[in-house]
């Protein structure tokens, strides 16, 4: 269901796609319904498929729950919760969010994972981390995900190749086909606005590289090796410094949407909602840090663990 592929779902699983099938195959005729349909994208739930996902999703939270309660009985501990957060996030507020946890959250151990927002969303099904703020995540059967934060992306180039009237001047997207341009990995989330707003308007770029590293993207970019497209908290220190100079993309303006993000199988943690609201004041934060460049959405004007829990009641409601 949340791969929407028996084969990829088997890669997850680590074992063979043909016993996969046949274990799928088994549960069908146990129940004498059919669960998926197969067609040529891969897989999607039938009705009976649908209601046994949502029941599992169900009772894995129930295990979840059930075995926290029993292990914390009786004594006291330290609740351990992993977050992740992308580069950006972390360079602009995230020693402020650590700080916040260690003063609002004492009972709680807070990890943080930093990674592309691809990645994070990846580690979230495969529960290898709790809970995310991820930017472009689509909708997926496992995942629960709250809309926080728009933001723009910025055009960056080397500051000493620009006059300094320029500096501060937006920039026509159609301006960025002038420019030797370095992009990050193939599935990277701005990559894929860039190219796909690029395809609409009919503009070739000249893309010199694809480079997964941030840091070796602007250390190219500070070199005037190339430009190119990033968020403004990835170059932050680079811009603020005067090495690199970032400029706003017009016509279109190009923009992303950073979303909290956790699984739907994941039992609540006992200090989730203070954990959920200390992550809307730090995005907050970052939306005010960001100033022009942000728009804060409507969900950071109410409780994140309010709008969790509707979400989570009508997708358990939905056919």
């Amino acid at each position: 269901m949340e791969t929407g592929n028996i084969t990829r779902a088997a890669e997850q699983l680590f074992v063979a796609q043909p016993a996969l099938g046949m274990q799928i195959r088994q549960l069908e005729q146990t129940l004498g319904v059919s669960l998926l349909s197969r067609h040529s994208r891969g897989v999607s739930p039938t009705r009976a498929g649908q209601v046994l996902y949502e029941r599992a999703c169900e009772i894995l939270r129930l295990l979840d729950e059930t075995e926290r309660e029993v292990t914390a009985a009786g004594r006291v501990e330290r609740e351990g919760i992993v977050l992740g957060l992308t580069n950006g996030f972390m360079n602009m507020v995230g020693r402020d969010l650590i700080l916040r946890s260690r003063h609002d959250l004492p009972a709680v151990t807070l990890s943080l994972v930093e990674e592309r927002s691809v990645v994070l969303v990846d580690a979230l099904e495969r529960h290898e981390i709790d809970i995310a703020l991820a930017y472009e995540v689509h909708e997926r059967p496992g995942l629960l995900r709250v809309p926080l934060v728009e933001e723009e992306i910025l055009f960056v180039s080397a500051a000493s190749k620009m006059d300094h009237d320029q500096l501060h001047e937006p920039i026509e997207f159609s301006e960025l086909a002038a420019h030797g341009l370095v992009l990050p990995g193939q599935r990277d989330g701005v990559r894929q606005q860039v190219l796909a707003t690029a395809k609409r308007l009919a503009l070739e770029l000249n893309v010199m590289l694809d480079v997964s590293s941030i840091s070796m993207m602007k250390n190219m970019v500070a070199h005037g090796d190339a430009a190119a497209v990033m968020p403004f908290g990835n170059a932050i220190d680079d811009i603020e410094s005067g090495r690199i100079a970032g400029r706003r993309i017009v016509n279109p303006t190009l923009k992303r949407t950073l979303y909290l993000v956790r699984s739907r199988r994941r039992a609540p943690f006992k200090y989730e909602n203070e954990l959920l609201e200390l992550l809307a004041a730090t995005s907050v934060q970052f939306a005010e840090r960001l100033g022009p460049l942000a728009k804060r959405l409507e969900a950071l004007d109410q409780p994140l663990s309010a709008t969790l829990a509707a979400l989570l009641v009508h997708a358990q409601d939905k056919p």
